[in-house]
Parts: C-alpha cells; structure tokens; sequence
C-alpha cells in the first residue's frame, strides 16, 4: 500500500533533502553506496542488510500484508519532472493508470512472460519502472546490472549477450555509443534481442540502419512516446525495420488512450497541419504532489474529458500516424529526460557573482551553459 519515489544516486545532497521533503516521506531505503547522501534527520533503512540479516529466515507478517487494501485510484508511484519554476514537479501515477500501460504493452508485442529485460534505465526516467514492475508483472525475467553498468560497455555487451537479453528499453543516445562500441569489439550482445522499445528522443533512420548490423535474428523495433504525467507509453509505432519508413512517427495512441491536436484556440487542426497534442484516457496521472496550481494548468477539461497539455507539437498524416515536430517552449530532452532550460538558468543565477546566463543542448550529449560575470 505504500507509495514508490526513485532517487537518483547521482543528484547532490540538497536536492535529494529537497526532494524527500517534497514528497513527505516517512522512510528512505538506502543501501552502501547511498548511505551518506541523506541528512541524519530523515529515516532511513538499510536495505543491504535486510537482506544479508534474513536471508534464511522471514520476517514479514503475511497476514498483516494480505489485508492492505490497495484501491485503483491510489497513488502506485511518482516520478519527479522538470519544473519551470526551479522546483521539480512530483507527478503521481495511480495503480489504474499502471495496470492499463501494462495490459498495453502486452497487447501491442513490446513484452511478454518469455522475455529477459535488462534493466538500463536511470531511476529518474519513468521507464525503468515498466523495465521492474512491468517486466514482473508480466512474469518476464529481469537481468539487474550492477551499479553505473549500463555506462561500462565492456561489461553491458558481456551481460547481454551471456543472460540473453531480449527486450531492452534505451534510448537514442545509448545506443549510438553501444553501437560506436560493438563497432570495435567482438561482441554480439544483440544476437538474442527480440524487442527494442527506443523512447526519450527522436531516433532517426540511420540508428535503424546501425542497428540492423548488429541484430542478425528477427526483432521488433517499438519508437515509445508518452510524458511521465501518462504514465510510460501512451503512445506507439512499431517500426520496419526491413523497408523502413522516411520519417520514423511517433505512432498511435494505445488501448483505452485517446488524443487530440489543437491549435493555439484549442480547435482541431487538420491532416497535415502543426498543432499542440493533448492525451486523455486512463493513462493521464493523478496530479501533481501538493501542486494544485501547476495541476490545473497541465489538464485541461475538453468535451468532459481530461486532457494533459504535453506542449509537444505534432502533425497527423493520412494514415492517422502522430509525427513529432518540436517543442511549444524551452524544454529539451537530453538522455531521456525532461529537462526546463529556464530552471537551470534561475539555478546559476543565484550565484552572485553571475549578471546573465544562457542555457543549450550541444549535440546529443550536453548542455552547455554562456555565463556572464558581473565584473
């Protein structure tokens, strides 16, 4: 019946303090690698030794736990986004928005129970949660790494091709470096993969060709779209991956989704034209935590439905395919994360010594911040 809120590692101190306070939580689980990240003032269990302590014995209470009453409705997880105003955003996913990805992903071929997923994704980008929970509940395998794994590529390929991994979840930008690795190797990590669900980016042709060298058996390439406010996938295209298309779209809404694109008057656009895409149906989150304001202002009630406004612009072609076009304001993507580049600006401007900064993605791979010093 509890509620599930992944901490990045990697995030410094005053955040994760922040974070945690944010969400007003009761206990942080911990392990050797995390254990000074936390201020002493917030509970803490080590997780490390729960499981070395007890491994031959349980001391879990079953009765207790077969009588937790978990409703659809109740809040499953939450998953920190970027925030405008400097403070990131908790979105919070139901246990109904879940079950419906789940059912949906199963549905459109992306996973099934004989599947062996790697998990790769960091804990900020919410599909490391179909990559577990997902994958369990569907009652395939999952292959954890260990610690910054997916960054050692030596050890990744290893890993892959020594557990057979078939279902993986990157994004663009990792497996373009995998692939400029295996260039250079004598790996065949790839030779048993069966599903690709690539997401977090646009990917474009040439990756689809990159990746055909290193993929000799039959596969299914899935390009996956959805904010973290609906809930993973919300919506899908698999990709031909032999012909391949001249533009790879974002796809078609799952099941129990539906969309719309509207202009800046909230009217329909037509076939072809750039308009704002909104997603309605069960997918659509709770809220955000203690943000009824920012709330408001993501949903929007059209026809007596809720609708989230993603500030992702779109066209739809003949074929009723979504294809991505840009973004409405300032957010960018970088490794499959949203990130506001207003929020890093107010940031380095707290510094004193700074009168002006300008924040930019450089390629793929970085952000690169002009600053202008007061003296």
């Amino acid at each position: 019946g509890g509620v599930y809120c992944p901490l990045s590692p990697r995030d410094p101190q005053h955040r994760l303090h922040a974070l945690t306070q944010q969400t007003q939580s009761h206990l942080v689980l911990i392990h050797h690698l995390t254990k000074t990240k936390l201020d002493h003032d917030i509970v803490s269990l080590d997780a490390d030794s729960v499981l070395t302590s007890h491994v031959t014995e349980c001391v879990v209470d079953l009765n207790r736990l077969s009588k937790v009453t978990t409703l659809p409705d109740d809040v499953a997880y939450i998953i920190f986004t970027s925030g405008s105003t400097g403070t990131p955003k908790a979105a919070q996913t139901r246990h109904r928005n879940f079950t419906n990805f789940v059912h949906s992903i199963q549905n459109a071929g992306v996973l099934n129970e004989q599947d062996i997923v790697s998990q790769i994704c960091a804990p900020t980008y919410d599909v490391h949660v179909m990559e577990i929970m997902g994958s369990l509940l569907l009652c395939a395998t999952v292959v954890m790494l260990h610690p910054y794994g997916n960054m050692d590529f030596e050890y990744f390929a290893h890993t892959l091709q020594h557990k057979q991994i078939t279902c993986l979840a990157p994004v663009p930008t990792f497996l373009n470096h995998l692939c400029d690795f295996l260039a250079q190797s004598n790996y065949s990590p790839l030779s048993c993969v069966r599903s690709l669900c690539i997401g977090g980016e646009p990917f474009s042709l040439k990756l689809v060709h990159r990746l055909r060298s290193h993929i000799k058996s039959k596969y299914y390439m899935h390009n996956i779209y959805a904010p973290a406010e609906c809930t993973i996938v919300s919506i899908c295209h698999r990709v031909d991956t032999i012909s391949v298309e001249n533009n790879i779209p974002l796809g078609r809404v799952v099941a129990n989704e539906q969309y719309k694109v509207l202009d800046i008057v909230l009217q329909p656009v037509a076939i072809g034209e750039e308009g704002e895409l909104f997603i309605g149906g069960v997918g659509v989150f709770a809220g955000y935590l203690g943000r009824d304001d920012l709330t408001a202002k993501a949903l929007v009630d059209i026809d007596g439905e809720l609708f989230y406004r993603t500030g992702d612009l779109v066209t739809i072609d003949n074929n009723g395919l979504l294809h991505y076009q840009g973004r409405k304001d300032y957010q960018i993507k970088l490794h499959g994360q949203r990130i506001e580049l207003g929020e890093i600006e107010r940031c380095l401007l707290n510094i004193t010594s700074l009168s002006a900064c300008i924040v930019m993605k450089w390629n793929d791979d970085y952000l690169v911040a002009y600053v202008q010093s007061l003296s």
